[in-house]
């Protein structure tokens, strides 16, 4: 699944986005609103991984969507 996906079915793909990243709030979430430069700062911010790693396991993720 591409990003674009992501963006334009935000509110359905939130919950699998909680289900991997449970650190993340609703609130994180609403803040987040589909930016995937978003999400990746916030997941920082909650797990303390590196950016590279964050990217990385975004992409993994991505690729488990269908």
């Amino acid at each position: 699944m591409d990003w674009n996906r992501v963006e334009g079915n935000w509110k359905q793909i939130r919950g699998k986005i909680k289900e991997k990243w449970a650190q993340l709030t609703d609130d994180d979430l609403d803040k987040i609103e589909g930016r995937r430069e978003q999400l990746e700062g916030k997941i920082q911010e909650r797990y303390g991984i590196t950016q590279d790693a964050i990217r990385k396991d975004v992409d993994d993720w991505l690729n488990t969507l269908h």
